[in-house]
C-alpha cells in the first residue's frame, strides 16, 4: 500500500467577483502518494493550476484542509508556509524565472546556500552533479539569456531539486518549449521519478501526461475522473496514448 505524502479534504477556493463569489475549487478531495508521478488535467479555466497552488501553499485555500507532515498547511502562518515551500517542496513553472544576472550555476546553487542545512562545499558539489545530470554543465557559467529555452528549463529543474524536496510541483513545465526540448525535460522528470521523487504536474500537453502513472481530471473546479497507469515505457507510448485519449474523450475533454 502506498504512503500518502499530501492530502486535501473539502478543498475550496473562491474569489470575490462582481459583487458575488466565483468558486474556482469546489470541495476537492485529493491524495498524493509517495513516489508517484501524478498529473492534473482539465480544460483552460477548470481550476487545475489553482489546485496546484493551493496544494503547495503558494496560494491559500478559502475552505477545507491540506495535510502535509501531520499539519494543515491552510492554517500555517506565512512565515511557516515560506519555510515549508523552501525546504520541503520544489517548483517548476512554464516561465523559468531564472535570475537574469546570475549564471546557471549560481541560479541552482543560491537556494542551496540560503537553506543553510548543508555546508557551502556540499552545495557546490551537489550543484555540479545536478548540472551534469540535466546536461547543462557545459554552459554552467553562462547567463540565462545566453542559453536556449530548453537549457534554461533544465536548469530550473535542477534548481527545484537542489534542496532535496519531498514533492516536486510542476505547472505546465513544457508549455514554452519545442518538441525536442519538451522530450528532454520530460525524460528528466521521469528519471527523477524513477529515482523516487514524488511529482505533481499540471499540464494540457498529452506528451507530458503520458509520463504519469496517475492522471486526475478537473472540470469547473470539481475532480471528476481518475486514470491509473503502469510506469511509463517509451516503447508503450502509442498504446498508452490511445488509452489516455479514450479516457479523456469519455470525459468530454
Amino acid at each position: 500500500m502506498k504512503n500518502t505524502v499530501l492530502s486535501a479534504k473539502g478543498l475550496c477556493k473562491s474569489f470575490a467577483h462582481n459583487g458575488g463569489q466565483a468558486h474556482i475549487l469546489q470541495h476537492i478531495d485529493f491524495e498524493l502518494y509517495e513516489g508517484d508521478f501524478t498529473v492534473i488535467m482539465g480544460a483552460s479555466g477548470s481550476g487545475k493550476s489553482t489546485l496546484l497552488y493551493a496544494l503547495s501553499g503558494m496560494d491559500r485555500a478559502t475552505g477545507g484542509e491540506v495535510i502535509y507532515g501531520g499539519r494543515d498547511i491552510v492554517k500555517l502562518r506565512e512565515s511557516e508556509l515560506a519555510k515549508l515551500r523552501y525546504t520541503e517542496f520544489g517548483f517548476i513553472f512554464q516561465q523559468m524565472h531564472l535570475v537574469s544576472n546570475l549564471t546557471l550555476f549560481e541560479n541552482v546553487a543560491v537556494p542551496g546556500y540560503l537553506n543553510k542545512s548543508r555546508s557551502a562545499a556540499d552545495v557546490r558539489s551537489r550543484t555540479e552533479r545536478l548540472l551534469e545530470q540535466v546536461s547543462v554543465s557545459h554552459v554552467k557559467n553562462q547567463l540565462p539569456s545566453q542559453v536556449s529555452g530548453g537549457e534554461q528549463q533544465r536548469c530550473a529543474v535542477a534548481r527545484a531539486v537542489i534542496n532535496l524536496p519531498r514533492i516536486l510541483f510542476a505547472d505546465e513545465p513544457t508549455g514554452a518549449l519545442n518538441r525536442k526540448n519538451t522530450t528532454g525535460v520530460l525524460d528528466l522528470l521521469t528519471g527523477l521519478n524513477v529515482a523516487g521523487q514524488s511529482v505533481l504536474m499540471v499540464t494540457h500537453d498529452m506528451r507530458a501526461a503520458l509520463r504519469a502513472n496517475r492522471i486526475l481530471y478537473i472540470s469547473d473546479g470539481k475532480m471528476i475522473g481518475e486514470l491509473t497507469l503502469p510506469p511509463y515505457k517509451s516503447e508503450d507510448e502509442n498504446s498508452r496514448e490511445a488509452q489516455v485519449n479514450a479516457w479523456l474523450t469519455s470525459l468530454e475533454w
